[in-house]
Formats: C-alpha cells, sequence, structure tokens
C-alpha cells in the first residue's frame, strides 16, 4: 500500500491503515461526499416536490409519523386492543352497556369507541359510525403515506437535474481543467443522493408505515366488530331476557 510511513514500534505503517478518526475512511476523505448544492436540489428539491403534492396538514402528520415510527409494534398493540374490549365487555355485562365508557380503557380510539357504545341508540348507528371512523382514519393515513412515496418519486428525478446541471458546469469550463472537477462531483453526487433519499430514506419509511397503517387498521376493525356484538347482545333478543340481565345486575349491586 502506498502514503507516507509512520512509525510504530520500530516498523512503519503506511497512512492508508490509520483509523478513520480524522473524517478518513479507509484513506478517502469523508468530506467529498458532502456538498452544499447537491444536498439542496435532492433534498430540498424532493422536500418541495412533496409539499406541492400535499396539504400542510399532511405534511404535518408526515412529520409527527416519524416519532412513533420505529416504536409502535403492530402485535403488541393488537393483544393491548384486545384486553382493552374484554374490559369493556365485563363492564358492559356488570353495569350494562350506558357504563362501558366508564371501564378502565388508555387507548384513544378504543376510548371514544367505548364512549361511542354507550350512546349508541342501536348496533347498527354503533357499526355506521365505526365504520365512517375507520374510513377518515385510513384516508389520513393514505394522505401521509403520500407525502413519503412523493419525496421517494422525485429524489431521482431531483438527482438527474443535478446530475445534469453538473455536466453542464462541466463541459462550460473544459478550457480550464481546474474546474471540471468540481461540475463532475456534482454531477456525481446528486446521483447519489438521490438514490439514498429514494431507496434508502424516503421509500423505506413510506413502506413501513404502510405495514403499521394496515395493522391498525385491521385490529381496529376487529375490536369495533366485537363492540357491536356486545351491542347486539345487549340490546336484541326477547324483552323477557333484557329484563332478567337488568334484574340480574340490581341484585348484584
Amino acid at each position: 500500500m502506498g502514503g507516507k510511513p509512520l512509525p510504530v514500534g520500530g516498523n512503519v505503517l503506511p497512512v492508508a491503515c490509520r483509523p478513520a478518526c480524522d473524517g478518513e475512511f479507509f484513506g478517502v476523505d469523508g468530506a467529498i461526499f458532502l456538498d452544499p448544492v447537491a444536498i439542496a436540489l435532492v433534498f430540498g428539491g424532493s422536500a418541495l416536490v412533496a409539499a406541492v403534492r400535499s396539504t400542510g396538514s399532511d405534511l404535518g402528520r408526515a412529520a409527527a409519523s416519524l416519532a412513533p415510527l420505529f416504536r409502535t409494534r403492530a402485535d403488541a398493540e393488537a393483544q393491548a386492543a384486545r384486553v382493552a374490549v374484554n374490559r369493556i365487555a365485563e363492564r358492559a355485562a356488570r353495569s350494562g352497556i350506558g357504563a362501558a365508557e366508564r371501564a378502565a380503557v388508555v387507548e384513544r380510539f378504543l376510548a371514544r369507541a367505548a364512549a361511542r357504545l354507550a350512546d349508541a341508540p342501536d348496533p347498527q348507528a354503533f357499526l355506521a359510525w365505526g365504520k365512517a371512523e375507520l374510513s377518515a382514519r385510513a384516508e389520513r393515513h393514505a394522505a401521509v403515506h403520500a407525502v413519503w412515496r412523493s419525496a421517494a418519486d422525485a429524489a431521482p428525478a431531483m438527482g438527474m437535474i443535478g446530475t445534469v446541471i453538473g455536466l453542464i458546469r462541466m463541459f462550460s469550463a473544459m478550457d480550464d481543467p481546474a474546474k471540471i472537477g468540481p461540475g463532475m462531483a456534482l454531477a456525481l453526487l446528486t446521483t447519489l443522493y438521490g438514490v439514498i433519499v429514494a431507496n434508502c430514506i424516503a421509500g423505506p419509511v413510506a413502506a413501513r408505515l404502510e405495514r403499521l397503517s394496515r395493522a391498525e387498521l385491521l385490529w381496529q376493525k376487529e375490536a369495533l366488530e366485537r363492540l357491536a356484538a356486545i351491542a347486539r347482545e345487549e340490546q336484541g333478543g326477547p324483552i323477557e331476557t333484557r329484563v332478567a340481565r337488568i334484574e340480574a345486575r340490581l341484585r348484584a349491586a
């Protein structure tokens, strides 16, 4: 290996073998991979395209979605939802469906569902509310996914624009060899940044959010169906059965 020898215990060690403690990585200066113009073109351009395609609320939700991105555990949420629905069912069986909202439920969606269940005049009204709620949530999720997909789709195009700009700079300075390098560096770095944003940042974020959204909507749908079944059991059946349930609760009280 080449490079200036360094004394190491009476021997010599090539410079290229030194640890990457001074900004170098295997003898390559890491600073060459940072270019403000290329960063502005690709990252800024991709963000601008996503912003133009979306609304302000969508952009806010897209930014907020990064916080729970890796903390969310779909299986744990589904299990916690089953436990919460069981609590609501136990409360309804013990005190009537009107007391469902007093069940100890922490998850906000299920707490709202329990309150709606207590106030619903019949199971059909509760199911109609649940269907509308899930539809609205799915639409909001899809809008967030679209923000990240827009950034992922725009990044390669922004990289190509930077590549063309870099080539123009390079060819316009052919008479000065010292000015050819920066143009070529810009052309290559914008291509690199575009690939990174599309395939290593925005694309994976969108894919994970879509997966988490499907899992969340699935357990929410199952919970609503279970709560609707509780409403049908409580409010349906012969009048004698309902009266017997009320009398049993009064005796227990």
